[in-house]
């Protein structure tokens, strides 16, 4: 590569780096190939060889999303190999709610310095994510922007599409009284309230290297950083086993906010409490934040990462087969009638 510009490396941007970063990444790009790719990363677009197979009337499923300020939590332990997964996770774990199969991820790395050691290792946890989920990563984008980002941080976000036939898609139409709640265990705060919880613990300057007895020796910001689990295949094979009703990927909002989306006006989700396996940092997130009990499931996922509902009969068929497949799965309760769409008691 012949282009170089003394002048643009002078205002803070070095397109150099930006090749190397290229190269450094490829061998994480190419363990997401799937279907006979034919793309290659470098191109004006990224290229994915559609294969539909017996779907009839496709039904494109996009979704976009950032990790927001958990990006701070690996500035400040300069570890970037890991929050890739939460972007991957953060898009992909939207599109399975109604059915659909992830396709393939773009990415965007906005940052002031490209260092290209960094860079890899950020898209680094982008493929492992699009490995999860078994999607491609079919490209990104690298912006050095000096003066808008500090050298030593940046931000990241990701966009996916999804495709299902749309006779098989999930509608929340024919959720019912009766049908049942089953929640899928999260692996810690996932992508979500972490403005709360920067305020909360003093991030700033060292409560991230602290170790409390609850986290088994981990320290703070090792759970904190902890990426964000990826539902996809579980999903996709009981969607193949059991009639499935609604899915809710419990983000932003918590359990109030998220479940709602999955079921119709005039019913509600009615959950036992005690049936959620509380994870410790959500504990230590009350007791310091002093976080009233409500606010913290409007906030956080409170140790669920999904919920679905099944009819009745499907209800101990689907537990099973969500186990078989390593989720910890729980039957949190019922779809009762009521307006207020979620009653946790």
């Amino acid at each position: 590569m012949k282009s170089y510009s003394d002048s643009y490396k002078k205002a803070g941007v070095d397109i150099t780096a930006g090749y190397k970063a290229v190269a450094l990444m490829q061998q994480h790009i190419h363990k997401t190939n799937i279907n006979g790719s034919i793309n290659e990363i470098g191109g004006f677009g990224g290229l994915f060889p559609l294969q539909l197979g017996e779907i009839k009337n496709p039904i494109l499923v996009a979704g976009t999303d950032g990790v927001g300020t958990k990006l701070k939590i690996a500035f400040l332990l300069d570890k970037h190999d890991t929050i890739g997964i939460d972007c991957v996770a953060m898009c992909v774990n939207d599109i399975i709610c109604c059915g659909a199969k992830p396709l393939f991820f773009l990415d965007y790395i906005a940052l002031g310095k490209n260092i290209p050691e960094k860079v890899a290792q950020i898209v680094k946890g982008i493929a492992d994510g699009c490995v999860s989920a078994s999607c491609q990563l079919i490209g990104g984008e690298t912006a050095e922007m000096p003066g808008f980002y500090a050298e030593d941080e940046y931000d990241l976000a990701g966009f996916s599409v999804g495709v299902i036939d749309k006779d098989r898609m999930i509608e929340n139409k024919k959720v019912a009284v009766g049908d049942i709640v089953i929640g899928l265990a999260s692996s810690g705060v996932h992508s979500n309230g972490f403005s709360l919880v920067r305020k909360i613990f003093n991030v700033e300057k060292g409560d991230l290297h602290k170790t409390f007895a609850e986290f088994s020796g981990q320290t703070l910001g090792e759970v904190l950083l902890t990426p964000t689990k990826i539902y996809v295949q579980s999903i996709l094979k009981l969607y193949n086993e059991v009639a499935i009703k609604g899915i809710s990927h419990i983000t932003g909002g918590g359990l109030y906010e998220n479940i709602p989306r999955s079921i119709p006006l005039g019913v509600a989700a009615k959950i036992e409490k005690k049936r959620i396996k509380q994870l410790p940092i959500f504990q230590l997130i009350a007791k310091y934040g002093k976080i009233p009990e409500r606010d913290m499931y409007n906030t956080f996922n409170m140790g669920l990462g999904m919920t679905i509902i099944v009819a009745k009969e499907n209800a101990d068929k689907a537990l099973e087969l969500l186990k078989s497949y390593g989720e910890e799965a729980t039957i949190l309760g019922e779809i009762v009638a009521s307006d207020e769409s979620v009653i946790l008691c």
